[in-house]
This record gives structure tokens, sequence and C-alpha cells, in this order.
């Protein structure tokens, strides 16, 4: 796009891991949370351009990498509890996302990492004075 002078749509595909930290996943975390600080700082340097970059960032989705996740009862239930839609996503409910940020209709929007969870990142977590973690 930068060498034709073309305008265009970029959309990179960050995680909910963008937002927040997991178990035993540091080096997903590092990763996913580049992607979204390298989607905000091409969104940057791009708009002027009129190329619009953003991400979004799949929550739990139900596929192969997931598997030993949902095959382990505790773990699944943990993970469905805070699951606000009270399921796993799949791949379609990406669609309407990709759609969104690739069309017309998101022409003004540059740099956003657009949550597609179920609802995950709006159940936080936090700590009172002594120190438990309570749902909200």
């Amino acid at each position: 796009m930068l060498k034709r002078e073309a305008k265009g749509k970029i959309v990179n595909i960050a995680s909910i891991l963008s937002f927040q930290g997991g178990i035993t996943c540091s080096g997903v975390c590092r990763r996913q949370g580049g992607v979204a600080q390298l989607t905000k700082a091409l969104a940057n340097e791009w708009a002027a351009k009129g190329i619009n970059v953003n991400a979004i960032a799949p929550g739990y989705m139900a596929t192969d990498n997931t598997t030993a996740l949902r095959q382990d009862p505790q773990r699944s239930r943990q993970i469905m509890e805070r699951i606000p839609a009270g399921r796993w996503g799949e791949s379609a409910d990406l669609a309407g996302a990709a759609v969104f940020l690739c069309s017309s209709a998101s022409d003004y929007v540059h740099g956003h990492v657009l949550a597609v969870d179920g609802g995950w990142l709006s159940r936080r977590k936090i700590a009172p004075p002594n120190h438990s973690i309570v749902e909200t």
C-alpha cells in the first residue's frame, strides 16, 4: 500500500492477552502485547496516508489450540464462569468485527484493538485490602 500510495485497511490479529497477563503464558502475552502496540504505532504513522491499522482481539475461542483447556474440567469451568456470554467463541464470531474494520464504516477508526471475547474483559478482578481476588 505504501509503495503504491494506495489507501487501505490492515487488520491484525491480537488476543485478550494483549490487555492482560495470563497463567503460564508469558511468551504469548509478550507477543500479543507487541501486536497491540504495533497496531497503534502503525496507525499513528499511516493514518494520514489513508491506511487504517486496527486489530481484533479474540477471547477464548473453541479451536484446536484450546482443546486441552476445554477438556480440563476444572480449568474449563473457571473460564466459562468468567465469560458473561456463557460460551466459548467460534471463529464465525470474528466475522462481524473483520467486516466492520475492513469496511468504510471504520474509515475514522485508527489504532483500535477490538475485543471479541463474550464480555471476558468486562469482568475485572479487584483486590480488596485483604488481598484476596473478588469477581465483580
